[in-house]
């Protein structure tokens, strides 16, 4: 059975829900604390055995390179004030893992970003993480997903049981069968109404694709009326070829695609820093706001 090797990060969306900050920014590079989200998706993914880092990007996002580049100017001016503390912390991110950059030079939706990684990935299996999605868990959310195509060789959907006021906001599935948190699906629906949700289990954006996934993606984008190709449709074509699998993933989820999300986010990671958390904890406890 191959390994997953390799991870693809589509970001190459515009972050409009984070304008005014987006227009200078990506979205991708918003802080948790004093690292950008795509870099706590990176660590997900090299904790979790990945080894190359394959990120698509659009205009405006060279900043995303430069972040995990070496940067010879900070490095010498940390090594010469002694800072070598966060000499140290700096060079990690450069090598964390090889990293490969692709562009997508017109959004034309995630199953479209997903292609354009194809000749890199070529005929291997290999994990999707979309950046507004963290996950606390004791396991990397990446990780349990790829424990299950171990053991089944298909494609693997994270899933989180979601309100079903909210399932317009999400794909959903229809179970075919379950084992605790391991679910083989039947079926997808993209954004059901309320009143139609198939399930209460929705998908969030991390995956495991077989390869066989390009070739449904391709067929998608002659098939397209929007001009947009999504992932979830290149699942509905392959599981008429092979099963496909979801996974109620462990831990908590934070949606950094929301303000809300990355407000949480940032608390969360900031009160489990020893540097920060009880400051953290006293400014709520100060403030009427309680800790849990």
């Amino acid at each position: 059975m191959p390994k997953i090797r390799k991870a693809v990060f589509p970001a190459a969306g515009f972050g409009t829900r984070f304008l005014p900050v987006t227009k200078a920014q990506p979205k991708e590079m918003l802080p948790v604390v004093d690292k950008p989200v795509i870099q706590y998706l990176v660590e997900e993914a090299v904790n979790s055995g990945i080894e190359e880092i394959v990120i698509v990007t659009g205009r405006g996002k060279r900043s995303i390179e430069d972040h995990f580049d070496y940067s010879f100017e900070l490095e010498h001016n940390l090594v010469e004030k002694r800072k070598h503390d966060l000499l140290e912390e700096v060079r990690k991110v450069s090598n964390l893992a090889k990293f490969i950059y692709v562009r997508q030079p017109q959004p034309l939706g995630d199953g479209h970003a997903i292609l354009c990684a194809k000749e890199v990935i070529g005929n291997e299996p290999f994990a999707v993480l979309f950046g507004d999605d963290l996950v606390d868990s004791e396991t990397p959310a990446i990780q349990q997903l790829m424990n299950v195509y171990e053991k089944t060789e298909s494609c693997v959907i994270g899933l989180e049981k979601i309100p079903l006021e909210d399932s317009n906001k999400y794909g959903m599935v229809v179970p075919k069968s379950q084992n605790g948190r391991e679910i083989e699906i039947k079926s997808l629906v993209e954004k059901p109404d309320p009143k139609d949700a198939p399930s209460d289990l929705g998908i969030i954006g991390k995956y495991v694709c077989t390869p066989e996934i390009f070739a449904e993606l391709e067929k998608a984008e002659s098939a397209t009326r929007d001009g947009e190709i999504r992932l979830i449709d290149g699942f509905r074509s392959l599981i008429n070829k092979q099963p496909i699998y979801g996974y109620e993933l462990e831990g908590t989820r934070y949606d950094c695609g929301t303000k809300i999300g990355l407000i949480k986010a940032t608390l969360n990671w900031a009160l489990k820093r020893p540097d920060l958390g009880p400051r953290v904890e006293e400014f709520l406890h100060k403030n009427g706001f309680k800790a849990s």
